[in-house]
């Protein structure tokens, strides 16, 4: 399988630039935030989004090396911590205990101060943009940080609700994490100077491959084999109708389909419940069906990238599509 190190290669000094700028830009004073800070920043993950800037950047710079200023970094930062708040909300949210296989934010500090370093980071990330002078990419990046917060909420109303269609799944996973990676690819295209073509080329890109990303997402949560770092099942126990279960319930006739919606409210409480949904999704062609779906993103995103010519960063970028098509976490 192709890792995230091999795809990584071609922008590894820019990577490096990035994450040096990042550590001179969020320190803080007092010890508390600072280990609050200092672990979240840890625990940061995979770091797609950085990825996708450096990589567009790359990709569309006009010449050789350009790639590599201090825009492409101050994009990549402004993704990234936007990211990285929203997973510190969401934790609080969810209750959740662990991220990555970490302790989380609130589990070590609760969720009164978590909530406060959420909202710090997205406040330090705003103030150094600011800063910077560099408002078409703080503009441009910034605001989608409302539609995260509309996808959850939009999810959460529906979870309550039992109410969830096909269109409606696809504009909570829009909203939640296509539109950031979107947003993550057009910032790298943009902070070299690329033409407004090639800025919504490369946006169409990124929400492409995070409509597969969020819906591989929503797989694992049913595969006992993935190593996420998180329970296996956490979108039952919420409530949650990802498209997994939202392919078979489409399929059932009303009394089955009322039946399953009825043990869904009881996944909260019951894990013999939790277990038994996951087996239905798995037995009845749910995984294979969203599998299906997921790769049709995938095929749509390598085709917007036929447009470039060939090069170690466009070849970077079709492996990501298939490292996001064939994670395990």
């Amino acid at each position: 399988m192709i890792s995230l190190d091999s795809i990584r290669q071609p922008v590894l000094k820019e990577l490096d630039a990035y994450e040096a700028f990042l550590e001179r830009q969020f320190t803080a004073e007092g010890d508390l935030l600072n280990e609050m800070l200092q672990h979240a920043l840890s625990s940061r993950g995979k770091g797609v989004r950085p990825l996708l800037v450096a990589l567009s950047a790359a990709m569309n710079a006009r010449t050789a090396g350009a790639s590599g200023g201090q825009r492409v970094s101050l994009a990549a930062m402004l993704v990234e911590m936007i990211h990285t708040a929203s997973l510190i909300h969401d934790d609080v949210i969810d209750e959740a205990d662990e991220r990555r296989g970490r302790p989380s934010v609130n589990a070590l500090w609760q969720s009164r101060k978590a909530v406060l370093l959420g909202d710090y980071i997205l406040a330090r990330n705003m103030a150094i943009g600011l800063e910077s002078g560099q408002f078409d990419l703080v503009s441009h990046i910034c605001g989608r940080m409302a539609a995260l917060c509309e996808g959850e909420l939009l999810q959460a109303d529906c979870a309550a609700k039992q109410s969830m269609t096909r269109r409606t799944y696809l504009d909570i996973i829009y909203k939640k994490t296509a539109a950031l990676l979107g947003v993550s690819a057009s910032a790298g295209a943009l902070a070299v100077g690329a033409t407004r073509d090639r800025v919504t080329t490369m946006r169409r890109f990124g929400e492409a491959l995070g409509m597969a990303f969020q819906i591989q997402d929503d797989i694992l949560d049913y595969s006992p084999s993935a190593a996420t770092g998180k329970p296996v099942g956490n979108d039952l126990r919420e409530g949650k109708i990802t498209l997994p279960l939202l392919l078979i319930l489409d399929k059932a006739d009303d009394k089955r389909r009322a039946e399953l919606l009825a043990r869904l409210k009881t996944c909260h409480q019951d894990e013999a419940a939790v277990e038994e949904m996951q087996r239905i999704v798995i037995d009845e062609g749910g995984l294979h069906e969203a599998r299906a779906v997921m790769q049709g993103y995938v095929a749509r995103a390598v085709q917007l990238l036929s447009e470039y010519d060939d090069s170690p960063y466009r070849t970077a970028l079709v492996h990501l599509c298939t490292f996001v098509a064939e994670r395990n976490k």
